[in-house]
C-alpha cells in the first residue's frame, strides 16, 4: 500500500524534474511528459486509495492523514479534469500542479498514517457523502489557489491566450469549489442531526465553515455583480484559501469541538 503513495511521489516529482529537463534543452515536450507523469502520479494515489479502503473495509477518510491524501488526489483531478476541457492551454500548469501534490505529501508523511478502529461518530455512511464531498470542494479550492498564485506573480509575463485560460480555471474552480462546499455543509448538518441530535451547534468547525462558505459567496458576487476580476478576483482567492486551510487544519489543532477527533 505504502508503494503505491511513494510511487505518486516520485510521479510527481518526475512531472517537475521533466519539465526542468526540458527547459535546460529547449525540449517543446516538457509539458506534454509532465502532464502523463502527473497522471500517473494521480493513478497511484488512486490505487493507494483503493487498497487502504480494501484494508480499513471504510472510506479512507477518518483522519486528517486520510482525508489529507483524498485532497491531494482531488486537487490533482480537477487539475487533469480542466486540462481536458480546456486543453493545451493549460499544460504549463502541471509542473506548478506536481509541486504543490509533492509538498502536501510530504506533509502527510509527518501525520499518523495507521489504520485504527472509527469512533462510534464516525460509524456512519454520512462519513463517505460528507468528507468527500468537503476535500473534493477544497481540492478544487486549492487549484483555484494555485492559479491565483502563478497569476498574480507571474500573470503579466504568460501569452494572452495562458492569462484567459488561467482566470477562467480559477474562477470555474472556485465555483465548483463553492457549491461542493455548499453541499458539504448541508450533508454535515444531516449527519450531525442524526448523530447529535441537532443540525447545528455553533462547534468551531461548523463555524469556520460557515465563514468560509459566505468568503466565497462575497468573492463571487463580487465578480459578477462588481467586475471583480482577473487580479483582483485572484487576490480574494489567495485570501480565500487561508480560511480553507485555517478551517482544515487550524480549528482541529488549536480549538476543541464535536470535531476535535479529526486531528488523531
Amino acid at each position: 500500500m505504502e508503494i503505491s503513495l511513494k510511487a505518486s511521489f516520485v510521479f510527481y516529482g518526475a512531472a517537475m524534474a521533466v519539465t526542468l529537463l526540458g527547459f535546460l534543452f529547449n525540449k517543446a515536450w516538457k509539458f506534454k511528459y509532465s502532464v502523463l507523469a502527473l497522471l500517473a502520479g494521480w493513478l497511484s494515489s488512486t490505487a493507494h486509495i483503493g487498497l487502504r479502503w480494501a484494508m480499513a473495509g471504510r472510506a479512507p477518510l477518518s483522519n486528517q492523514y486520510e482525508s489529507l491524501i483524498f485532497l491531494i488526489w482531488a486537487f490533482v483531478a480537477a487539475y487533469l479534469l480542466f486540462k481536458r476541457f480546456l486543453g493545451r492551454s493549460l499544460d504549463w500548469l502541471a509542473p506548478w500542479t506536481a509541486l504543490v501534490a509533492v509538498l502536501s505529501l510530504g506533509g502527510a508523511s509527518f501525520l499518523e498514517s495507521d489504520i485504527s478502529p472509527l469512533v462510534p461518530a464516525l460509524q456512519s455512511n454520512w462519513l463517505l457523502i460528507h468528507v468527500s464531498t468537503v476535500m473534493t470542494g477544497y481540492g478544487a479550492l486549492l487549484l483555484s489557489f494555485l492559479g491565483a498564485v502563478v497569476f498574480v506573480f507571474m500573470g503579466k509575463a504568460e501569452p494572452e491566450d495562458r492569462r484567459k485560460s488561467l482566470e477562467s480555471l480559477i474562477y470555474r474552480a472556485c465555483l465548483i469549489g463553492f457549491w461542493l462546499l455548499s453541499m458539504g455543509i448541508i450533508t454535515g448538518a444531516v449527519w450531525a442531526n442524526s448523530a447529535w441530535g441537532s443540525y447545528w451547534s455553533w462547534d468551531p468547525k461548523e463555524t469556520w465553515s460557515l465563514i468560509t462558505w459566505l468568503y466565497y459567496a462575497v468573492a463571487i458576487h463580487l465578480r459578477r455583480t462588481k467586475g471583480w476580476k482577473d487580479r483582483k478576483f485572484a487576490g480574494l482567492m489567495l485570501w480565500g484559501f487561508v480560511l480553507v486551510m485555517f478551517t482544515y487544519f487550524g480549528v482541529n489543532y488549536l480549538m476543541s469541538g464535536l470535531h476535535s477527533y479529526g486531528r488523531s
